[in-house]
This record gives structure tokens, C-alpha cells and sequence, in this order.
């Protein structure tokens, strides 16, 4: 904080600075709401314990909505993934350290004041994606977030810099949607596993009877996709896309899916033949046929033979 980090500086290089107009129209989508839902473009980019993380800590600050701590880890970090000095250890050019890029002195006066859950480092450091998320949202909700206040003053108290402000703001609005997803109601911690492990298989070739690299095939089928994502978070799913179906919970018809969903297609009674993962926003992520790879596409089509939903869940 204080100075652009050089992932910032790279991103904002893409952005131009917004006239007050622009950025009056972005907040808003975040004035004082504090509840969006992950967008598409969320749910992929965003790493799952990442996301639950910014979810969370927005909660301790009424209107502060998660969207805007995530996009200030976009910008700083990456959501933890650069690899730039200063975001694992040491620090940056101007002394910011961590996924949010934290003074340490301005770090450690918040935590003293605000300290965040269990869970983090002891002490609390900025290194740990916990301690500094929550961190970053006392730092914001103190500095006018709160109940949306001041946004666009307290971003500047993070980093002075007017485009700084309006790249934040852009990252946002992508990664919330009050439109599409605003529809989905939000999508459980098991869920997000699921979802960023499938994420990760993006690209992999579909295979028949494929159970994924970790057991030697070179891909998935449709029900091996399903199966091992959940198994990533927790959740034992029998093999088949029938087997899957007929283990429920089923979806009410009407009802609106939550990402994480598992969508079928076929007939119950003469035989479920396809199952995808629903992300939210209409789309999911599937193993569709022999040829194509692993993608993310619409869960309805003309002239699918849609069946239905199940929400997976410990037994």
C-alpha cells in the first residue's frame, strides 16, 4: 500500500483512468449492497479458499461488498499467485509485503485494533491470506467503506492513485454480477472446492472411463470429472452419471441451481447418459464427448434432453 506494486502497474497499463462519471456508474453496483454473487468470471479466476476468504471477511463491514477486496487482491497479488518480490516473502519496492501488498506498520496498527479470526499465523502476519484479507477489510470499512460511504476514499487510503482506484473498480464490477448470477443464491464451501477443481482440468482431453492424470489417463469422461471434483472436497460420488443421478439429492423442478450443482442429461427412467457441473450464470463445466476437451458452455442447449439436478452433499 502507498505505492503501485508491479503487478498493479502491469494491469493498469490495460485500464484507462475513468472520468467521475464512469466511476460514479461502478459504485453503483457496490453502493452499500454488500451482496453480490461471483460472476463467471469469478468463479474461474478467483482460487476457491481465496474467495470464501474475501466472502467472509466482507461481512465484518456493512456495505463493504466482497467484489472490491477481491479485485484488490487481483491487483496486488493476483489472489496470491505472483510470484513478484514481496507477495511469499521479503518486500516490494516501496516496503508493501503479502497477497494485499500491507505496510507493515500499517498492517500491524490494524490487526492491533481489528484482530481477525483464528485460523491465520500467531502473530498474525501479512503473509497469510487469512490475516490479510480480514485485514484489508478493517483497513477499508475504517477508512469510509462502510455502508458505502466513502468508497472510492477509502481505496485512495489504500493506494493514493487515482487510476489505482478506477482499476480496482473495474475488477469488481467483473467479478460481481447483479444480473445472471444474481439470480444464483451462493454456492456452498464444498461447492467452491469442486468447482476449482474442475476449473483446473479445463483443457484436459475427454477420455472414456478417464479418471484423470493423478490415476495415470490422460483425461476424464463426464461422471470421472464430477466424481473427482467432489472427492477434492470431501465428497464421495459413485462412478456413473446414472449412479450420480439416481444418488441425489434431486433438485426440485423450478428451482433455482446453485453453483456446484450436478446437471443431468437423458432419461431417468431409460438411462442418464451425461453429467456436467454447473458453475452459475446458465454455464458449466463438463467432459462433453469424445474429441472435445474439458470447457465450460451453456448447461441448456436446443434440443438437449436435460433431466435435472442433484445437490451433492456429505453423508
Amino acid at each position: 500500500m502507498g505505492k503501485i506494486t508491479a503487478a498493479a502497474l502491469g494491469l493498469l497499463m490495460l485500464v484507462a483512468v475513468l472520468g467521475s462519471a464512469g466511476t460514479g456508474a461502478m459504485l453503483s453496483a457496490f453502493g452499500g449492497s454488500g451482496s453480490t454473487q461471483p460472476s463467471r468470471t469469478a468463479l474461474t479466476d478467483i482460487p476457491s479458499d481465496y474467495l470464501a476468504l474475501y466472502m467472509d471477511a466482507a461481512t465484518t463491514c456493512p456495505g463493504l461488498d466482497w467484489s472490491v477486496l477481491a479485485a484488490i487482491g487481483k491487483t496486488e497479488s493476483d489472489h496470491g499467485r505472483s510470484t513478484l518480490p514481496g507477495v511469499h516473502s521479503g518486500t516490494n519496492h516501496a516496503g508493501a509485503r503479502g497477497p494485499m501488498q500491507f505496510l507493515l506498520p500499517t498492517f500491524q496498527s490494524v490487526v492491533a485494533k481489528h484482530p481477525p479470526p483464528k485460523g491465520g499465523a500467531t502473530p498474525p502476519s501479512p503473509y497469510n491470506k487469512q490475516d490479510a484479507i480480514y485485514a484489508a477489510a478493517a483497513y477499508l470499512c475504517d477508512s469510509g467503506a462502510r455502508d458505502g460511504k466513502d468508497l472510492p476514499g477509502a481505496l485512495k487510503t489504500y493506494n493514493p492513485d487515482d487510476s489505482y482506484v478506477s482499476q480496482v473498480l473495474t475488477q469488481a464490477q467483473t467479478y460481481a454480477s447483479d444480473t445472471g448470477f444474481g439470480a444464483d443464491t451462493a454456492p456452498t464451501a464444498a461447492a467452491l472446492q469442486a468447482i476449482n477443481y474442475a476449473q483446473g482440468q479445463l483443457g484436459l482431453p475427454y477420455e472414456w472411463g478417464g479418471n484423470g492424470p493423478d490415476t495415470g489417463d490422460a483425461g476424464f469422461d463426464c461422471s470421472g470429472l464430477t466424481k473427482a471434483a467432489y472427492a477434492a472436497a470431501g465428497i464421495a460420488l459413485p462412478r456413473t452419471a446414472q449412479e450420480q443421478y439416481d444418488a441425489g439429492p434431486h433438485i426440485p423442478a423450478g428451482q433455482q441451481l446453485k453453483p456446484g450443482d450436478l446437471v443431468f442429461y437423458g432419461n431417468p427412467t431409460d438411462g442418464i447418459h451425461h453429467v456436467g457441473l454447473y458453475i452459475g450464470g446458465g454455464q458449466m463445466i463438463d467432459a462433453p464427448r469424445p474429441g472435445k476437451a474439458i470447457r465450460i458452455e451453456s448447461y441448456r442447449y436446443r434440443g438437449d434432453d436435460y433431466a435435472g439436478a442433484t445437490r451433492p452433499v456429505n453423508r
